[in-house]
């Protein structure tokens, strides 16, 4: 009798330690079993330590000073028994990229490569409600630059990737992971700098990097995102000239006054609707979630003579709409003056201009030099520019991965392809060939998404754990041998 009751005991230990986390369950429902080793509440957790720590190493660009956080990094991974290579690039700028090779040799033909930046955007202190880089924890969310863009993905990578060495999975593919520099600036230490020197060592056929959404609302995932292309950035100097003086007296001609004009027309100016195969196929499927009224908005846009009036009424519902729509200006900065008591011979103005694929920057400047049309301001195209690539195929292995784990980890969730405003490191890598997917995998509600290059940038812990938990899923799915 006490045998048996012995072995009773000891087959139920085993079932515990086998049996999925509860918290992740209740993410979850659905999901399909993985190994024991893959404990993913545990990764979570120490993910989140990862992230603050990251968080807490200034990596503002420029200057960046991502070199400290890739120490940190690499730090990590050694305490795993991985062996990172840290590349410099540039005084005080540098990567880490560690393998887990699934033969005896590295083979980048058929290789994942998971990716985002180390680098932030400057802050304007004054304006958080907590330290920037402090990584403070309140109301249920981790505050602090970097916290989404892309210390998260990061994080989340970095959980994926310890969680397959610990787990001792066997790959069909090699799996590299790359903590990049220098996204926000694209300089000397950029994603284009490591390929151009270091392509050997991160080759590959497939790349996960940031630049999806998984769209939260009413406490409920309604849709993933897979980014499969970018709109390509540009900067544009308004220039308005006139004739310099004492404030005292005051001219008609005073360039800020002729600034502030042009700036006024510059923000009333909508370009025409453009939506490209990609964007159709992404309102394609999200009709069929959504309400009646918005669902016949999306499928006028296959209407040529209903396209403008749908496309306005989704540009009202959403500005993410309204950006995958058409060409995008936004004024960003203003510089005149050098005393408060002298009018200027200049003013200058900076304008972020995002281009659907394969438009013209040339095309663009004209509208709005058109609009505009004033003879004493000018428009000139800073050097310097984004890059126009490829799409990657939403029918690709990868895009069909994803799709596979969606509805076990956010039943009733559709997936749709996805054209980011934002410009991520995906674009350089499709010119490479590589199908290279967006995929920010924490459900995220509109409002905490336009807190990215914003204050108080947060990102909801609960959130957090499960998007660790869904990327993991989703790796495991691409990568594990069957």
């Amino acid at each position: 009798m006490a045998r048996r009751f012995a072995a009773a005991l000891i087959l139920l230990l085993g079932l515990a330690l086998a049996a999925p986390d509860a918290r992740s369950q209740e993410a979850s429902p659905a999901a399909s079993p993985l190994p024991a080793q893959a404990n993913l509440a545990t990764l979570a957790t120490e993910a989140q330590a990862w992230l603050a720590g990251l968080i807490r190493i200034n990596t503002t660009n420029p200057p960046g000073n991502e070199l400290a956080a890739a120490n940190y990094v690499a730090g990590v991974l050694r305490g795993e028994s991985i062996n990172p290579e840290i590349l410099e690039l540039a005084p005080g700028r540098g990567v880490v990229v560690a393998r887990l090779q699934a033969g005896p040799l590295p083979d980048s033909s058929r290789a994942l490569l998971l990716l985002s930046h180390l680098d932030v955007v400057g802050v304007d202190a004054a304006r958080w409600s907590v330290d920037p880089f402090g990584a403070v924890i309140k109301d249920g969310y981790l505050y602090g630059r970097g916290a989404i863009d892309g210390k998260g993905m990061v994080a989340a990578n970095l959980a994926a990737f310890i969680g397959l060495k610990r787990a001792g999975v066997r790959l069909n593919r090699d799996v590299i992971f790359l903590a990049g520099a220098d996204q926000e600036e694209l300089g000397a230490a950029s994603l284009r700098a490591v390929i151009e020197k270091h392509w050997d060592k991160i080759a590959c056929a497939f790349a996960l990097n940031e630049g999806g959404r998984v769209s939260l609302q009413d406490g409920k995932t309604k849709y993933v995102g897979v980014q499969a292309s970018e709109k390509v950035a540009y900067n544009v100097s308004v220039i308005a000239t006139g004739t310099a003086g004492r404030g005292a007296v005051p001219r008609p001609d005073n360039a800020v006054v002729r600034l502030a004009a042009a700036i006024e027309k510059i923000a009333a100016y909508r370009a025409p609707a453009q939506p490209i195969t990609l964007t159709r196929r992404y309102f394609e499927r999200l009709a069929a979630i959504e309400d009646a009224e918005t669902a016949r908005s999306m499928r006028a846009l296959e209407t040529p003579q209903r396209l403008e009036l749908a496309a306005g009424r989704l540009s009202e519902m959403s500005p993410v709409w309204n950006s995958m729509l058409r060409d995008s200006v936004a004024p960003t900065q203003l510089r005149a003056g050098m005393r408060s008591n002298v009018v200027p011979s200049e003013a200058r103005a900076n304008l972020d201009v995002r281009l659907l694929p394969g438009n013209s920057i040339d095309a663009l400047v004209a509208q709005l030099q058109k609009a505009v049309n004033d003879p004493q301001v000018r428009f000139a195209v800073v050097p310097g520019g984004g890059v126009s690539a490829p799409p990657s195929s939403p029918d690709s292995e990868l895009f069909r991965a994803i799709e596979r784990v969606v509805p076990r980890q956010f039943p009733g969730a559709v997936v749709v392809p996805y054209l980011s405003a934002a410009a991520t490191d995906s674009a350089v890598l499709r010119l490479r060939n590589v199908q290279a997917l967006g995929l920010l995998p924490f459900p995220l509600t509109e409002a905490d998404e336009q807190r990215v290059h914003g204050d108080d940038e947060r990102l909801p812990l609960a959130g957090f754990r499960t998007g660790v938990e869904f990327l993991y899923r989703i790796v495991y799915e691409f990568a594990a041998a069957q």
